[in-house]
């Protein structure tokens, strides 16, 4: 199979790799603009989708969580408890659903010219961001009606949510790449994104797991994010030793995602 006529296939580095990347930073946020502009052009409703889908979330699991099997969260508020959970998810869960499609939703581009190809599932961490921003403000006006406050942990913030956007660009990147060649793994994505709401601790604690499963339920990235989502943000909880299986699987498939994902580049327009 020929390479990509507009890939430079001369061996790159590392440093020349991510220098390339900010080269193209233009691209960058031309396409997070086209993907924000797109995503509430011709609704009704508009950006308020994105107040009215996490609170859609939010009242199903407290009628199921809080309500019906009745969750105990310790003195948190089940509500606040469980919408800390989903802000940390929700983010994960668009960016992994739209990186992953984001190849070949862009084929035409990558057949006409050259650009680096891993821009596209990229830009989709910053697209994201505004629904990150509406979730983290419910999750304030939540903490005053409860009358919660922040703890010295906040500051632990800004570590966890990068590590929630690595999370969801690691296995975005991976299924960007796997979509080329295999098709099947768009149908797979949405699967992923509803068992994965229910594998992570989002509506209960996953303390409630037994500890002979809490390796094997830690394999899951977002096991350990949604906890130190909790634990910076509400003070509660603890960062165990079964988090940080989760980061190292995070570090993982996010290393072997960009290799692999370079690999394909080369041959990308071709497959496409």
């Amino acid at each position: 199979m020929m390479a990509d006529a507009g890939y430079d296939s001369r061996k790159k580095g590392l440093g020349h790799e991510i220098k390339e990347l900010f080269e193209y930073g233009d691209l960058f946020l031309i396409l997070a603009y086209r993907d924000l502009r797109v995503r509430y052009a011709q609704t009704f409703l508009g950006i308020f989708w994105a107040f009215l889908q996490p609170a859609a979330t939010l009242l199903i699991f407290i009628l199921i969580f809080g309500k019906a099997v009745k969750v105990d969260t310790g003195n948190v508020p089940y509500p606040l408890f469980a919408l800390t959970g989903m802000a940390a998810w929700a983010y994960f869960s668009f960016v992994l659903s739209q990186s992953g499609q984001s190849i070949i939703g862009a084929q035409e581009m990558i057949k006409k010219i050259y650009f680096p190809r891993l821009v596209i599932p990229l830009s989709k961490a910053v697209v994201a961001f505004v629904d990150f921003f509406i979730a983290i403000i419910f999750v304030i006006i939540l903490m005053i009606l409860y009358q919660y406050s922040f703890t010295i942990n906040i500051l632990w913030f800004p570590v966890f949510f990068l590590i929630n956007i690595i999370a969801a660009l690691s296995i975005g990147i991976w299924l960007s790449a796997l979509t080329i060649r295999y098709r099947d793994f768009i149908h797979v994505i949405p699967f992923l994104v509803q068992f994965g709401l229910y594998a992570t601790p989002v509506g209960y604690p996953a303390s409630l797991i037994p500890q002979k499963y809490q390796l094997i339920y830690h394999l899951n990235p977002m096991a350990g994010v949604v906890e130190g989502f909790r634990y910076s943000i509400l003070g509660v909880g603890e960062i165990s030793i079964f988090s940080y299986i989760s980061f190292m699987t995070i570090g993982l498939l996010f290393v072997s995602g960009i290799i692999y994902f370079k690999k394909v580049e080369k041959v990308m327009a071709d497959i496409l």
